[in-house]
Order: C-alpha cells, then sequence, then structure tokens
C-alpha cells in the first residue's frame, strides 16, 4: 500500500491517505479575529474542505483531538459548535483538553482520522 502526502510542506502536510484512512493535520482558524465560535466554525469548515478532497465526510471520522486555549472560558461554546456540526450517530472518539497554542489568537485546534469511501 502506499502513502499519499496531501500538499506536504516542510513541517507537515495537510492530510496523509493509508491503507483506507485519512489524517489531517491539526486545524487552525486562518482568521484569528473572531471569538471561538467563529474560529471553530472556521477550523470545522476546513476539516469538511480536506475531507472532501480525500473521499471522506465528517459522518466517517474515526476520532477527534481538540485543543482549547482556554477551557473554562470556551468549552461549551466549542460543543455548542461542535453539536451543530456533528450528527450525534455520527459521533467519533474524541478528547478535549486545555493547550498553550503556537500563537496567542488561536483558541482552538482539531485533528482527526476517518475512513475514506
Amino acid at each position: 500500500m502506499s502513502i499519499k502526502r496531501n500538499n506536504p510542506k516542510p513541517r507537515l502536510a495537510d492530510s496523509v491517505e493509508y491503507a483506507g484512512l485519512v489524517y489531517l493535520s491539526g486545524q487552525v482558524p486562518s482568521d484569528l479575529t473572531g471569538d471561538i465560535t467563529k474560529q471553530t466554525e472556521e477550523v470545522f469548515a476546513k476539516i469538511d474542505a480536506l475531507l472532501a478532497a480525500s473521499n471522506s465526510d465528517k459522518t466517517r471520522i474515526l476520532s477527534a483531538q481538540v485543543w482549547i486555549k482556554d477551557i473554562n472560558r470556551d468549552f461549551a461554546a466549542f460543543n455548542a459548535v461542535w453539536e451543530s456540526w456533528m450528527p450525534v450517530e455520527n459521533s467519533p472518539a474524541r478528547a478535549a483538553v486545555e493547550a498553550n497554542m503556537a500563537r496567542e489568537q488561536v483558541l482552538v485546534e482539531v485533528m482527526v482520522t476517518a475512513v475514506q469511501r
């Protein structure tokens, strides 16, 4: 089986496909002026696009890792966006933690693994 690296850069690829799975790199918002709701919506739009480009979609996500800058302040708002985005019958295994981010304005980062169609 071959490994396909999508849009590789010096430190990471947007995603990697192998054995019917697609591994997305952590996705952060490009517009850093928004609150957690806006940033999360943008991150999910990026995930949707990357999964579609790899012949998958959010209903095929197996696991998700979530990093939130201020979990006390933003966890409920993040979950509200998550619950409107992810059909409950397709909920993946998920972990969410508070973390310092690479850039001060980044409030959320999400990384997923999904099955291809």
